[in-house]
């Protein structure tokens, strides 16, 4: 059974995606990159990525996820409060936390691609 089935499809995949945005845009580091999308084609993409990534049959035909996220100076922490928000909506939508660990170890070789913004020089 793949994790998309075991986590409940495609109402599950919904639910995870509108409490992920919720918990995303009320997050105030995050929700300025947010300032000037359309949030229903996004949550629409973010369905299909997820979904097609944990094993679904729907296929992800949005732009690839360097390219989408192309020039907007994307720290290793933005990318960690995103990945915190994920894990809490999967967690709070009964997600086992191993099915939780999958999805994290399919999404983390994404960093490179997301993380966009030049790694700060420490003052050493």
């Amino acid at each position: 059974m793949s994790i998309y089935d075991s986590i409940g499809g495609a109402p599950a995949v919904q639910a995870a995606v509108e409490d992920f945005y919720t918990r995303v845009l009320a997050d105030p580091g995050l929700a300025p990159f947010f300032t000037d999308t359309d949030l229903a084609r996004l949550k629409s993409h973010q369905r299909s990525f997820i979904a097609a990534a944990i094993g679904g049959s729907e296929i992800y035909a949005g732009r690839d996820m360097a390219a989408a996220h192309a020039g907007l100076n994307i720290t290793d922490a933005d990318f960690d409060a995103v990945v915190g928000h994920l894990v809490e909506t999967l967690t709070g939508l009964g997600v086992p936390a191993e099915t939780i660990g999958q999805i994290g170890g399919a999404l983390a070789p994404l960093r490179g691609d997301i993380v966009t913004a030049a790694p700060a020089e420490s003052a050493g």
